[in-house]
C-alpha cells in the first residue's frame, strides 16, 4: 500500500502539480481583455484560450475573514468596472495596517479562470490558487511515505545482513535502521518546503540518504567489534520466596516445551504455563533439567517477540538434549533459584 501511495503521488500527482505551476511561471499576457467566465475561486480550469494572464481594475467589495487553526486568511470581494464579481482568498489579516479596505481600487489577474494574485496599494499578494507551489502540498507525503516504506525494507536488508555476522541479538539492530528510516521519511517530508523545485529536493533526500546509511554502515561495525568476545552473564540464582508467574517460554524437543507463554517458578519448582498460574494448567520440568549457563540472545533463537529486546536465554540440557529458557533479566535469577534449589 505505501508502494501504491507513494507511486501515485510521486509519479502522477506531482508531475501533474509541477505542469501546472510550470505553465502559470510562462503564462503571457493576454492580448486583449475579455470576459473571465465565472471567475469566483472555486471556477474550473479554463480552456486553452484561458491560458493567458488576464489583469484587469477593479473595486474591494468587501473581505471576510476565514480563520483556519493555525493561520489567519481572508475572501477578497471585488467588482469589476463593467460589474463582473471576483472573489480570491488571500493570506493574513485584511485590517491590519491596513491592506485591504472597501472602496479600494486594486488590480487582479486572472488564470484559467481564477484570480491568481491581486496587486493592492501595499503590493502584490498571491491568493491561495496560486499553483506555483501545488507539488509540495502532494510531494511531501509522496516521498515521506516512499522513505518511510523504503525504510521497512532496509530494515529487513539490515536484519538479513547483520544477522549473518553477528550471532548475539542486540535492540539496536532494529532500532538503528528504523531511527534512520524515520529521520529519512522528515527530510523527505521537508525537502520540498526547503527547495526551490523537485530536482533540488530529491538532491537534497539523496544526501541525507547516503549519510544515513554511511552512519549504520559505522555503527554496524562498531557494534560487531563491542560484542566479541564471551557473551555469557553472571547471573545469581535467587530461590523464590513465593510461587512466582512471568512470561516466558522453554524451547528445545523434549515433551515440555512450547507448553505455554508463561513461567511459574518456586522453591525447587519450575513449570511452563499457559498463562495461568493454576495447577491444573502448569507442566513441571523434569529433575534431569540441567542448567548450563545464561548467555545473550542470538538471532537463531526463537525468543517470544515481547522478550527480544530485553531477554536473556538460559542454556540447559536434558539427558543430552538441548533446551533453552527464555525470559527477561529480572526474573533469570527466580529460574536459575527454582532449578538450583530441587532436592
Amino acid at each position: 500500500m505505501c508502494a501504491l501511495a507513494a507511486a501515485w503521488l510521486l509519479l502522477i500527482s506531482t508531475p501533474a502539480a509541477i505542469g501546472v505551476g510550470h505553465a502559470f511561471k510562462t503564462a503571457s499576457r493576454c492580448a486583449s481583455d475579455g470576459t473571465p467566465g465565472d471567475a469566483s475561486e472555486g471556477a474550473s480550469e479554463g480552456d486553452a484560450s484561458d491560458d493567458c494572464l488576464r489583469t484587469v481594475s477593479a473595486r474591494i467589495d468587501h473581505t471576510e475573514v476565514v480563520r483556519g487553526r493555525k493561520t489567519t486568511s481572508y475572501r477578497l470581494y471585488v467588482v469589476e468596472a463593467d460589474g463582473t464579481e471576483g472573489r480570491a482568498t488571500l493570506g493574513g489579516d485584511p485590517s491590519y495596517r491596513p491592506v485591504a479596505s472597501p472602496g479600494a481600487d486594486v488590480r487582479v489577474t486572472y488564470w484559467r479562470g481564477q484570480i491568481r494574485y491581486v496587486d493592492l496599494a501595499t503590493g502584490r499578494k498571491y491568493s491561495h490558487a496560486d499553483p506555483r507551489d501545488d507539488y509540495k502540498v502532494v510531494a511531501t507525503p509522496g516521498l515521506a511515505i516512499a522513505l518511510y516504506g523504503t525504510g521497512f525494507l532496509w530494515c529487513w536488508f539490515w536484519m538479513a545482513l547483520h544477522s549473518r555476522v553477528a550471532k548475539r541479538a542486540h535492540p539496536s539492530d532494529i532500532g538503528l535502521p528504523f531511527l534512520a528510516a524515520v529521520c529519512l521519511a522528515l527530510v523527505g517530508a521537508l525537502a520540498p518546503w526547503a527547495t526551490d523545485d523537485m530536482g533540488a529536493a530529491l538532491l537534497l533526500v539523496g544526501g541525507a540518504t547516503a549519510v544515513a546509511a554511511a552512519v549504520c554502515a559505522v555503527a554496524a561495525v562498531f557494534l560487531r567489534r563491542r560484542r566479541r568476545g564471551d557473551d555469557t552473564i553472571d547471573v545469581p540464582p535467587t530461590v523464590p520466596t513465593q510461587e512466582e508467574h512471568f512470561p516466558g517460554r522453554i524451547l528445545g524437543e523434549v515433551p515440555y516445551a512450547e507448553h505455554g507463554t508463561h513461567l511459574l517458578a518456586g522453591a525447587g519448582l519450575l513449570a511452563a504455563t499457559m498463562g495461568h498460574p493454576g495447577v491444573a494448567h502448569r507442566r513441571a520440568v523434569p529433575r534431569t533439567l540441567t542448567p548450563l549457563r545464561v548467555r545473550h540472545p542470538y538471532w537463531s533463537d526463537p525468543s517470544p517477540p515481547q522478550l527480544r529486546s530485553q531477554a536473556c536465554v538460559l542454556e540447559c540440557e536434558d539427558e543430552g538434549v538441548p533446551v533453552l529458557i527464555v525470559t527477561d533479566r529480572q526474573r533469570m535469577p527466580w529460574v536459575l533459584g527454582a532449578l538450583t534449589s530441587r532436592p
